[in-house]
């Protein structure tokens, strides 16, 4: 088992940091850390954990007393409760457990919304030069005959008895290490603040039902095949009244047809007879641009690679473009007529010492083509 870490690292303090600033560096970490946060992230409960760990340990002033001249050896017998803090729904229910308020300014008990995954395909100069498009998704948001209230129209609410219409509740527990505040929606209201005297009859009170909603997602350029995009505040509404969700959309990119990407660069890999590239030749090359033209001189080999500047996939969130590379495949005859097995026969004859070079360096020329 890998040996602890010091709990003034992992909150990143110093030894003689006060209470405010461990709260201060623990809320830091646990919007960077919270498994809510880092959805795909295997690493992120036991990297949280560790955290939560730490900040419980440091926040009293007991068992700080205890690791600063023990160690780890002086807390590892308390009644840590850091496992029950992987088990609330949301970051914010669980910072507000710690600390007793909102750290996201949400009033009463709003929770933020989840969020919404969509997808969209794009050709390939389309994710090269950016695009804007407009997405069709469903996402849950306010109820348009309630107004997101939960209340049917003309009807009466009144304040929550049971929270006095804050919408947030506290419930102390007693525990090793003293008393242990968590605060909470209201079970009464849900968190409203308001007792619902006649539910809305479309969405039964809960304010909330599905919509359709068309978003205009603006798609950068040079953004790649796999990436994905985040809209804050366009997934799915808080509940009662808090923030919205995130909107992440995922970029899938089609291939083109004649040529393919490598990191900011294109490539094309041109077939050329032989004959040409002995004698020498101009070609047409399809870009980004359009198509270019190319000269190819006598004598070019197999593995050769044309450098256009500049013309490749604009750099994601930067400046300047790749290159597009033309990779030279040199075509032999795979069938040949007698009048052409006999011109290349007098051919082979007048062949003279120097008439082939040899050339070591066409891996190497291979490579430099797929690594820019």
């Amino acid at each position: 088992m890998a040996a602890k870490r010091d709990y003034y690292e992992v909150l990143g303090v110093e030894r003689g940091a006060d209470e405010a600033e461990v709260k201060k560096a623990f809320r830091k970490l646990a919007r960077e850390l919270h498994p809510d946060v880092n959805p795909g992230d295997p690493q992120a409960v036991e990297r949280f954990r560790e955290v939560a760990e730490a900040y419980e340990v440091l926040c009293d002033a007991d068992t700080r007393a205890r690791y600063d001249r023990f160690g780890h050896a002086g807390v590892d017998g308390s009644s840590l409760h850091t496992d029950q803090f992987m088990d609330f729904g949301s970051l914010s229910d669980l910072l507000g457990a710690f600390f007793g308020d909102d750290l996201f300014g949400g009033a009463r008990g709003q929770r933020r919304g989840g969020d919404v995954a969509a997808n969209v395909t794009l050709e390939f100069a389309e994710a090269a030069f950016g695009v804007e498009r407009r997405l069709d998704i469903e996402v849950i948001g306010d109820c348009d005959r309630c107004s997101g209230t939960g209340a049917e129209p003309g009807s009466e609410s009144h304040t929550c008895d049971t929270c006095g219409g804050q919408g947030r509740v506290q419930r102390v527990q007693q525990t090793a290490l003293g008393q242990f505040v968590q605060t909470g929606a209201c079970p009464t209201c849900g968190g409203r603040g308001v007792v619902i005297e006649t539910p809305c009859s479309s969405c039964r009170g809960r304010g909330l039902r599905q919509v359709a909603e068309t978003v205009e997602v603006q798609i950068p350029a040079g953004i790649m095949d796999g990436q994905r995009l985040q809209l804050r505040g366009r997934g799915n509404q808080g509940q009662p009244g808090g923030p919205r969700g995130d909107l992440y959309v995922g970029v899938r990119v089609r291939p083109h047809p004649s040529f393919e990407r490598d990191g900011n660069d294109v490539v094309t890999v041109l077939n050329l007879p032989f004959t040409r590239a002995a004698l020498g030749t101009t070609v047409t090359v399809e870009t980004l641009d359009g198509e270019q033209q190319v000269e190819l001189r006598a004598g070019t080999q197999p593995g050769d690679v044309m450098v256009l500047r500049g013309k490749g996939v604009p750099v994601l969130n930067g400046r300047g473009r790749g290159d597009h590379r033309v990779l030279v495949n040199v075509m032999l005859p795979q069938r040949l007529t007698d009048d052409q097995r006999r011109l290349l026969a007098e051919f082979e004859a007048a062949v003279a010492d120097d008439t082939y070079k040899p050339d070591e360096s066409f891996l190497g020329r291979i490579r430099s083509a797929f690594s820019g």
